[in-house]
């Protein structure tokens, strides 16, 4: 890449800016002090400083009479920059001179002085995601008293949250992983191993960032914008039909679909970027969402509620809707808070299938090109005779990848209950993963016994046989040989973030506190911690280094997988590993050679049982003639050993 993928999204925001017009809006209106008399449930204002005019598009509800003055303050990133008091009198402002009680639609266009034109600072016109509010009370002339308050978080209409990036970053992670598969399949497992190992560090890099924006933690609107570009990963990605499918699928199903993008003209949606400590649950099928809209929700102003959320968004005492963690990511994905689990589990359950897919397809070409004298014999030798182990372990390397995926959204659906079929797959996938993950969690430390207690290495039969490199070795072959148990851990850390993630949603602190707690774990168990969740003007600091950080990883998959399809022996690039995996890794036509000749030594021996394979790790027994030592000087009392304590 010539450019940063996030430094050029903003590069690019900037050299929008130049050509297009400049502009600040808002999208809805929040009430900031308690029992306000004045709330609106809709609120559209565009400022355009060519001309100096503000259009003003507002339905609100007032119980305010009488003449008032608006005291306003604008700031930005904390900053207060502006501070004017207004008079709606002297500025003839329709249906505010004198303010009068009920509810009142109106629009107007609003002069806006240059002399106030110029206190906005150029920069707010060209931030991406920018991060101000202007906060108004609202005063009665007469007495003085404040009767209401009023803010409204600010957008220049610039952001990260880029469609470019998102299939940059996708394409480049998919690529690196189909690499791995066709560098192994070439005979080069050291190099694939490696190769491998960068590109699922690239993948998990891009599921944290985006399990980052599914919490329902304070975020600034920068990284809100950040972590929409990786939502990708976590199978969050709108298509229009999927969606209707879905629509139809969970009403069939006796659930009771939201349709919360009918109505964007009449009520508006704040995007919560403040933690919430109290709110309440609202189910109602008719909620409604304003496109960027990013105004925060004070948690002094919602109303008290329960534990967990059901299924629907939180409202608030104007009539607006509040979004925030994972349907604050549906929202900005334009999937309906409904469809959100659906969408998730089916792109899983699709990669999975055009996997499979493309695993047969791959192998009939081999084998039609192999007997057609296309390729050479010994060309994906190992893939074409052992297509269905190599299978295996791709299935089970993508259940690793989507495990954070599905058990986010499978949990997070236990407490929508968005319908009952939709529960049960919750429980059946959820479920499933876990299971098959802790099985081969627990054949990997049995396997890595049994080595031990036959060679003292745990390493020997864990890279020594293919079978269970292919199958198994995703679990472990990032690891080094001595810790091979370590994906027990990781499984563990997956799931209690998932956990932290999908029923923490209405508790920010709390979250927040025990992603820390995890993290810091994480970071003392294997010098690994995930990015941290900040707020103000630090969010513009984590964008930064993050997309340095993105950068580095590309840069590393892109160039190491470049080199190991460019060069004639891909494995001497990389240092053999201290732990001596290497020395076991063989290909496979060579352990067929060593297969037969160890075959006719136990003929010319006279052995009635015949020779039979060592490592066969799917059977807990191996046999052979009593006090006779099988291939490695194993004998059998070793083995019944061995197989005792796996």
């Amino acid at each position: 890449m010539r450019l940063p993928l996030m430094l050029f999204a903003v590069v690019s925001t900037l050299l929008s800016s130049a050509t297009g017009e400049r502009l600040l809006m808002s999208s809805s209106l929040n009430a900031c002090q308690q029992d306000s008399s004045f709330k609106a449930s809709l609120f559209n204002v565009v400022y355009t400083p060519s001309n100096n005019t503000a259009n003003v598009q507002m339905v609100a509800t007032s119980s305010i009479e009488g003449k008032v003055v608006f005291d306003l303050a604008i700031s930005a990133y904390g900053y207060q920059f502006l501070r004017q008091t207004l008079n709606p009198c002297e500025m003839n402002l329709p249906g505010l001179c004198p303010m009068v009680a009920g509810k009142i639609p109106f629009g107007f266009t609003l002069n806006v002085g240059e002399e106030a034109s110029r206190q906005i600072p150029g920069i707010a016109y060209n931030i991406p995601d920018l991060d101000a509010k202007v906060k108004v009370f609202v005063n009665l002339t007469s007495t003085g008293e404040s009767v209401a308050c009023v803010e409204a978080d600010i957008s220049n209409g610039k952001t990260v949250d880029l469609f470019g990036v998102k299939w940059a970053t996708a394409i480049i992670a998919g690529l690196a992983l189909i690499s791995s598969a066709v560098v192994n399949g070439l005979g080069n497992p050291n190099a694939a191993a490696h190769v491998a190992a960068n590109s699922l560090a690239l993948f998990g890099y891009f599921q944290a960032q985006a399990i980052l924006g599914l919490t329902g933690v304070s975020l600034p609107p920068i990284v809100q914008a950040w972590a929409m570009d990786f939502q990708w990963s976590m199978g969050i990605i709108r298509v229009e039909f999927m969606q209707t499918l879905f629509t139809w699928y969970q009403r069939a199903t006796g659930g009771t679909p939201a349709a919360i993008f009918d109505s964007l003209t009449t009520v508006s949606v704040q995007v919560a970027k403040r933690a919430l400590k109290r709110a309440a649950p609202v189910t109602e099928s008719g909620m409604n969402l304003f496109t960027r809209s990013l105004a925060m929700m004070p948690a002094s102003i919602i109303q008290p509620a329960g534990k967990l959320f059901k299924r629907g968004n939180i409202t608030t005492g104007s009539g607006s809707f509040l979004v925030y963690g994972i349907q604050r990511v549906a929202f900005r994905s334009k999937i309906e808070t409904t469809n959100l689990f659906m969408t998730g589990l089916a792109f899983f359950y699709f990669f999975v299938l055009f996997t499979v897919l493309v695993v047969i397809i791959l192998k009939t070409v081999f084998d039609l090109c192999a007997k057609k004298g296309w390729i050479g014999p010994e060309k994906f030798l190992e893939f074409r005779n052992g297509w269905l182990t190599v299978l295996k372990g791709i299935l089970f390397r993508i259940v690793l990848i989507g495990f954070p995926q599905i058990c986010i959204l499978c949990f997070w659906e236990f407490t929508q209950a968005d319908s009952p079929a939709e529960i049960v797959l919750a429980a059946v996938f959820s479920a499933g993963m876990i299971a098959t993950l802790t099985w081969g969690a627990c054949k990997v430390i049995r396997i890595a016994r049994r080595s031990i207690a036959m060679h003292r290495n745990p390493a020997y039969i864990l890279f020594s046989d293919p079978q269970t490199l292919n199958k198994w070795g995703f679990l472990y072959i990032q690891f080094r040989a001595s810790a091979y148990y370590f994906i027990a851990p990781v499984l563990c850390y997956t799931v209690i973030k998932a956990m932290l993630v999908s029923f923490g949603q209405n508790n920010g602190t709390a979250q927040a506190i025990g992603f820390v707690l995890v993290e810091a774990a994480a970071l003392i168990a294997a010098s690994f911690g995930a990015p941290l969740i900040v707020v103000g003007t630090v969010g513009v600091v984590l964008f930064v280094l993050n997309a340095a950080f993105s950068l580095i990883l590309l840069l590393m998959v892109i160039i190491s997988t470049t080199v190991t399809f460019f060069r004639k022996n891909p494995d001497a690039r990389y240092q053999i590993m201290a732990d001596d995996r290497a020395s076991f890794m063989k290909s496979q036509t060579q352990l067929n050679t060593t297969t037969e000749l160890d075959a006719l030594a136990a003929t010319a021996r006279g052995d009635k049982t015949g020779y039979k394979h060592p490592l066969d790790l799917d059977e807990d027994n191996h046999s052979s003639a009593p006090g006779k030592p099988v291939s490695g000087g194993v004998t059998q009392a070793q083995d019944s050993a061995v197989s005792s304590i796996a």
